[in-house]
């Protein structure tokens, strides 16, 4: 043929293919689902081109998708009448992965023990090479609607393809699978029963018809609309019948956000939620609403029960597909959720929305924006009305990212405050909320006390909490990175200001200034040796039984929010901490008394040294030398074990 082309793929495509053709699934049919949500993406595109160049559909204006079975050549072809792809289109679309989630479901498949599991196909956007999970090869040829030249796109998955231009009646696309035996695949996918099952429990919700030729047994009639009668094998008389062939509808094309909420099943909604999401969990909660008046619109809006793959992706897409009077507009549109909300999926659809709208204009309408306040209240309404225990399981899964919204939505904070939850030096493992922090609170105390690090049992074992605990006043307990974000930006809950529990002097502990006295020799020589890792020795306010810990001016980062900052690339100078020290504690007492007899003890610096690497140790960090710190203590252990042995001897 003409102009006819043979490509290699691309390396990651061909790993991919390997992949899908070699592994073993146990739910091949998610294909059909994938090629005709394909379909429907091209139709959804000539759709919107056509409300501002309606000359575009020309005399095929029923948007469609065609399924044609075929028994006897054992192929399958999914048909549109959509957008359709120029030859240079069709290179870049099916030679190339361009999806970053492509990638990274090539890379889940690569590292699994286990075949993934086929629903994650949809999930990750590499849905047309499914197609090879039950087809030896596949032929596609396609031709947009400005143009009269179509390409032909052809592969038997060895790691290349032809392509061609070649000819097509109409615009849109159509897929032809070469299917593999039925008995490879495990089910005859040109059987109209199985091809029926698959799109009623996969593709019920698209929006357009999906059709198949069927053939039915019709009754002769004769020329006064009477049946005709005839002998059957043992001479009685039996109505003829004749087989036809008829186009069905497969699909019952349910809007359901504009049906009303008592028309809709428990099932519907999950069975559309799992159309929208290809996620085989149901989710954990939904949000059907209609708002009627100066702003009419619809929406249906769910909350996962489990995060997505991609919730932290830098070009992760917002799940809200947007509608005009049933029309489809966008997908993942973001200015109709904001970021913090991300995870959120459904659609909405306004009737006033002017469908000639660009996406720099969607930022500036005033129906989308009041459209995202009033729907972002209700989703807010939504989680603070859950039921404790599932609440909870929104919260394990979703918190880093709500917690976002803490610094970025002014106008909801208080309502995002309501929802945070955080574990505390109380809660024996379980989450509380603000409102119940205060409602423990003694009458004495008047701050919200916090301390915020990477994990859990370090922050529970932190020396600097021992006066707190002492005073039996509670400390949040902060292992999300973003909530430094989130007390910096709030400050305060209901008039009682955050305070972190390593910064500052916390003013619950009178110091003896003359003890303090007692020690300043002692305090200055561990400044000089210590010069180049605190910035100040103190005598600690918060310290019980810990012989030393590391603490902050109260305009100081926190060490977390350091090691934060680092970890995202940000040059941020080596700051150094306070070293604060028990002067209650013997050891310190034994110190005082070993420098003041022999000053030019070489122990001494060694000493200091540990006592440095203790407090770092103390709040779960790493020291420099752990050889050093290891010999020191070592020895010192000898030398205790040898004055004991001696005493009791």
């Amino acid at each position: 043929m003409a102009n006819r082309k043979t490509h290699k793929f691309k390396t990651e495509v061909q790993q991919l293919l390997n992949l899908i053709i070699h592994s073993l699934y146990s739910n091949k049919e998610i294909f059909l689902r994938e090629l005709i949500s394909n379909a429907s993406d091209a139709l959804d595109k000539l759709r919107f081109r056509s409300q501002t160049e309606p000359a575009i559909l020309g005399d095929d204006s029923d948007l469609n998708i065609q399924i044609i079975p075929d028994p006897e050549a054992n192929t399958l072809e999914i048909r549109d009448n959509g957008i359709g792809m120029t030859y240079q289109e069709v290179r870049d679309n099916i030679g190339t992965i361009a999806h970053s989630g492509s990638v990274e479901f090539l890379k889940l498949m690569q590292k699994a023990e286990q075949p993934v599991a086929t629903e994650l196909i949809g999930q990750f956007g590499v849905g047309f090479y499914s197609a090879f999970m039950v087809a030896d090869k596949v032929t596609l040829i396609t031709r947009p609607p400005d143009s009269s030249t179509a390409t032909r796109w052809e592969s038997v998955g060895d790691g290349s393809y032809s392509i061609e231009e070649t000819e097509k009646d109409s615009r849109g696309t159509s897929v032809i699978l070469h299917l593999k035996d039925a008995g490879t695949n495990g089910q005859d996918f040109t059987q109209e029963w199985v091809i029926r099952s698959i799109i009623k429990k996969h593709s019920d919700f698209i929006n357009y018809p999906i059709t198949m030729a069927v053939e039915r047994a019709e009754t002769a009639m004769d020329k006064e609309g009477k049946p005709v009668e005839i002998l059957d094998k043992n001479g009685k008389p039996a109505v003829q019948t004749r087989k036809t062939r008829q186009e069905e509808t497969l699909n019952s094309m349910k809007a359901l956000w504009v049906k009303p909420k008592s028309e809709v099943t428990e099932e519907e909604y999950n069975e559309f939620y799992t159309h929208l999401t290809h996620d085989p969990e149901p989710p954990l909660a939904r949000l059907h609403v209609k708002m009627e008046g100066v702003t009419e619109y619809f929406a249906l809006l769910y909350i996962p029960s489990k995060p997505p793959f991609d919730l932290f992706f830098r070009e992760r897409k917002h799940g809200i597909d947007l509608y005009c009077k049933r029309v489809f507009v966008m997908h993942n549109c973001e200015e109709l959720m904001p970021e913090y909300l991300r995870f959120i999926r459904g659609v909405a659809d306004s009737s006033d929305l002017d469908l000639n709208v660009s996406r720099e204009m969607l930022q500036q309408n005033q129906l989308v924006t009041n459209m995202r306040r009033n729907l972002v209240k209700k989703v807010l309404d939504l989680l603070e009305n859950l039921e404790a225990e599932r609440y909870e399981h929104f919260y394990e899964a979703f918190a880093p990212v709500l917690k976002e919204g803490i610094p970025t939505d002014w106008e909801n904070r208080d309502k995002l405050a309501e929802l945070l939850r955080f574990k505390s030096t109380k809660s024996d493992g379980q989450w509380i909320s603000l409102a119940d922090y205060i409602h423990h609170m003694p009458k004495q105390q008047t701050e919200i006390y916090y301390l915020t690090g990477e994990k859990m049992s370090t922050l529970l074992n932190n020396p600097a909490l021992e006066i707190l605990r002492e005073k039996d006043y509670e400390v949040l307990l902060m292992t999300d990175p973003v909530d430094e974000f989130v007390v910096q930006t709030m400050t305060e809950y209901k008039g009682k200001p955050f305070r972190s529990v390593e910064k500052g002097d916390l003013g619950l502990e009178r110091i003896d200034t003359k003890k303090r006295e007692e020690y300043s020799d002692l305090f200055t020589f561990i400044q000089s040796v210590l010069a180049d890792q605190v910035k100040e020795v103190r005598v600690s306010g918060r310290l019980k039984g810990s012989v030393v810990c590391l603490a902050g001016d109260p305009q100081d980062i926190s060490a977390y929010m350091e090691k934060i900052l680092r970890a995202t690339g940000q040059e941020v100078p080596a700051g150094k901490r306070i070293l604060e020290i028990n002067i209650d504690h013997p050891l310190v007492t034994k110190l005082d008394v070993l420098l003041k007899e022999n000053r030019d003890n070489p122990a001494l610096k060694d000493y200091c040294r540990m006592l440095y690497d203790l407090a770092v140790i103390g709040e779960g960090g790493k020291i420099e030398n752990p050889g050093h710190f290891s010999r020191l203590m070592g020895e010192m252990m000898s030398q205790a074990l040898y004055q004991q042995a001696a005493k009791n001897s």
